[in-house]
């Protein structure tokens, strides 16, 4: 099969059809309105667009015999969902052969019916098979405690075991302490600025351990006149049910894993949120710790000592704050490209085991804000953690989606959404579609468990997110963003400074709901090369040239950055601000930041570089896109999104027109514009986008409910309105899509081409339905009442429904 290659990726689904309904002058099947990839015989070729997908959940009812056909046969019916990104939350592990044979069936089962699954095989879910095969590679995390000594008798301490969870313990064991030690005891003399510098002394030996296990750790410390106004502090180090980020062998063994289901017709692998256990309201004196870690360490800072080093990051030692300063930034650095290594290592196994064309899924988002959870979670390694779509979840900034989708060459971005009622979503499908995104749809959370499989089914939404992609067909490049907030990366991840967690959402949320877009992009990048001056002298980010950037908190960082911006000043292309001050380096040492800046970033206060901003972009000609307000989702705090009803533009030139505040399936957009100096004018509902060439002519349309259309020489008056996309394939021929329509392709877009191919609409979900299914699931699916047992034979697939994905060079 050719694919015509789009922007970054040439993406292909197969696609199995549902019901056949043909119409005159048109030899295409109406399909399920799934399809990424639409074969042309006539020109054997191809185009290429993004699926719908959805999210799968397995509990107790996907283990039983045949417990995963209900879910399938609901969303084959009453979705449009291409790929189910999977994973399980039930007490089995995907190294269990009964586990592996279920998924089997299941993926077979689903491609029979025109979907794929994208299956979670991620470590976290073969935790014991993992600490079965190394049980010296586990995570450990220390807990520093103090207590005050005395001039006699004992001094007593007790630490408590540290128990942490999330989605990957929701119905299984979480990341529970399994044993505890004591790693070090340290004395010395504390006052207001700190530690005294030569009072630190190591008592380890001194002291008498009453208890060190799962339980708890017990300490008592000896005491003489000499500790008289000292401190001593507990490193109390506990082992945790879950691998060791720094493991030797983790790599190799979710190789394994992955191996293991080469013979299972998966459309890809998931590994979501990945990173250290997840902890909320983070505390700096529980530092994670593994003896491979510290030999890590060691092996980066020659003559450190992990073990005493943390000690200084936990408690600042007078006169030694740029020691400070330099221990956190190597532990967290080290910390964050450890945790992308091990992503994208995941990546390429998935591309080596599955195929060049598997997807690699989901998000590498954890919190999904940039707040002290995610820094301590996975040093926001969002940026390096490869992905062949850009994902996020939840409440995940738009200014990182948008950079995230410039980073991996993604047309789009897709964010895993969820909310308690249907409302939310049906808002938000259409502020994502304004800000370059769709939805990845989560079940609504909090909901009863029995309710979940049906819970997005009732309604249009999924209808309306059919008319959305629409898009998909046409778009080839990412929303445009002129502007570039780039946030000092060592900064935002350094407690003993004053930037924590700081990456200039301030100014992106400024920018934003003025509708002037930016990319939220580490500093990070320019060092990895990432970020890179154009041949035009411009910034650039993948494919997005920037009109302006903006160094945010460069505190900490290393001359590079520096040189970068001096070689960017020279070229004069793109406008350079600053916000904060650069007074020490990488090491902590002092140095002239500010000086070894160009002149013309002198440092402004944020709303003074918006303000600024804006300006210049309105003088250069740069249009503001859709005004954005600030939202948050499903409880996360907020930061700015489109209004539902707008106006954007991608890097590609196409146009986009949403209309989205009061019904689901859109309103109606009668608008006269102009796009690169032509005029154009439209009647749809929802969402409309135009695209042309460079000669003024149409290159490609969508719109739903088309009505009229006229730009240049190309007219349409339907009757009947219909969801249309058109454009043209590589060989200049014109293709078409026509959704949701009864009767015969209008003749007036007979007129354009003959080569057709029809979608079918998803059918709601009747309420009663919904209320009826989860009492009668077991009845109506067969189901039989235990979970599955042994080892099962597959069935043969059904029509072959294939997954590509591809990344491709800028």
């Amino acid at each position: 099969m050719i694919r015509t290659r789009v922007a970054g990726y040439a993406l292909a689904l197969l696609w199995a059809s549902w019901g056949v309904g043909t119409s005159a002058g048109d030899d295409k099947e109406t399909v399920r309105c799934v399809q990424v990839e639409l074969p042309n015989q006539e020109h054997n070729a191809v185009t290429t667009s993004w699926p719908g997908i959805g999210c799968w959940f397995w509990s107790a009812e996907e283990f039983k015999a045949g417990g995963y056909k209900r879910f399938i046969d609901l969303y084959e019916k009453h979705s449009a969902f291409g790929l189910l990104t999977t994973s399980i939350r039930y007490p089995v592990e995907v190294t269990d052969p009964k586990v592996h044979d279920q998924i089997k069936a299941a993926a077979e089962y689903a491609r029979e019916h025109g979907m794929a699954i994208v299956m979670d095989l991620d470590v976290r879910l073969a935790r014991q098979a993992f600490m079965d095969k190394y049980p010296d590679e586990q995570q450990e995390i220390v807990r520093l405690r103090e207590v005050a000594l005395n001039e006699t008798g004992e001094a007593a301490l007790a630490i408590e075991p540290i128990n942490l969870g999330d989605h990957y313990t929701f119905a299984a064991r979480g990341y529970v302490s399994l044993s505890a030690r004591v790693l070090r005891v340290y004395s010395y003399v504390a006052g207001p600025q700190g530690i005294e510098p030569d009072s630190v002394q190591d008592i380890t030996d001194r002291c008498k351990v009453a208890q060190a296990d799962a339980k708890g750790v017990k300490v008592a410390i000896p005491c003489t006149a000499r500790d008289k106004g000292r401190t001593a502090c507990v490193l109390a180090a506990f082992t945790l049910f879950t691998p060791d980020v720094f493991a030797p062998h983790l790599v190799e063994f979710e190789r394994s894993v992955l191996e293991y289901y080469a013979d299972v017709p998966l459309a890809g692998a998931c590994k979501d949120e990945w990173g250290f256990p997840g902890r909320f309201r983070p505390r700096t004196d529980d530092i994670f710790y593994s003896p491979f870690l510290a030999q890590a360490y060691a092996k980066r800072r020659p003559g450190h000592d992990l073990e005493r080093d943390i000690l200084l990051m936990f408690r600042n030692v007078k006169g030694r704050e740029a020691e400070r300063a330099a221990a956190i930034n190597h532990f967290m650095e080290m910390n964050w490209q450890r945790n992308g290594e091990i992503e994208t290592e995941y990546y390429k196994s998935i591309k080596e085991v599955f195929g060049k064309n598997a997807m690699s899924a989901t998000h590498p988002t954890w919190y999904p804000f940039p707040k002290a959870e995610e820094v301590f979670k996975n040093g926001l390694d969002w940026w390096v953690s490869t992905r062949d779509l850009a994902q996020t979840d939840e409440a995940t900034p738009f200014a990182a989606r948008t950079a995230l989708a410039k980073r991996w060459h993604s047309p789009l971005w897709y964010n895993m959404y969820y909310d308690r009622t249907l409302g939310p979503y049906e808002e938000d499908l259409w502020r994502h579609a304004l800000g370059g995104g769709r939805l990845n749809f989560h079940p609504l959370w909090p909901h009863p468990r029995e309710n979940l499989p049906t819970s997005l089914l009732a309604g249009r939404l999924l209808q309306a997110d059919c008319r959305v992609r629409l898009l998909n067909y046409i778009s080839t490049a990412p929303i445009d963003c002129p502007v570039a907030v780039i946030f000092g990366h060592p900064s935002a991840l350094n407690w003993a400074g004053t930037g924590l967690a700081d990456v200039g959402l301030n100014v992106t949320n400024g920018l934003w709901a003025e509708g002037f877009y930016a990319d939220l992009i580490p500093s990070s990048e320019i060092t990895a090369g990432n970020l890179k001056i154009a041949d035009d002298g411009s910034v650039q980010y993948g494919p997005q040239r920037y009109a302006a950037t903006v160094l945010y908190n460069p505190q900490y960082e290393r001359p590079a950055v520096a040189e970068f911006f001096a070689r960017a000043a020279k070229k004069g292309k793109t406008t350079l601000y600053r916000v904060g001050e650069w007074t020490r380096d990488f090491e902590g040492r002092p140095f002239d930041g500010n000086a070894a800046l160009p002149a013309a970033m002198a440092p402004a206060d944020a709303a003074a570089c918006i303000r600024d901003i804006i300006a210049r972009l309105r003088a250069s000609g740069i249009e503001p896109q859709t005004p954005c307000t600030l939202r948050g989702a499903a409880g996360f705090p907020p930061s700015m999104m489109p209004k539902p009803s707008g106006q954007c533009r991608l890097l590609d030139g196409t146009v986009i027109l949403v209309s989205g505040e009061r019904d689901v399936m859109g309103d109606p957009i009668r608008k006269a514009l102009k796009v690169n100096g032509q005029d154009v004018a439209i009647d749809a509902i929802g969402v409309a986008a135009v695209r042309l060439d460079k000669n003024g002519k149409v290159e490609a349309l969508a719109a739903g409910g088309l009505k009229s259309f006229k730009a240049g020489e190309m007219t349409i008056e339907i009757d009947q309105r219909a969801d249309v996309a058109l454009w043209r394939d590589a060989n200049g021929k014109w293709r078409g899509i026509l959704q949701g329509y009864e009767g015969d392709v209008p003749e007036p877009l007979m007129n354009i081409t003959k080569n057709w191919t029809r979608l079918r609409l998803p059918t709601p979900l009747e309420p009663d339905q919904a209320r009826e299914l989860p009492a009668k699931a077991a009845n109506l699916m067969g189901l039989g009442d235990g979970v599955l047992r042994g080892r099962g034979g597959g069935r043969p697939c059904g029509p072959r429904l294939e997954v590509r994905f591809e990344r491709r060079s800028p």
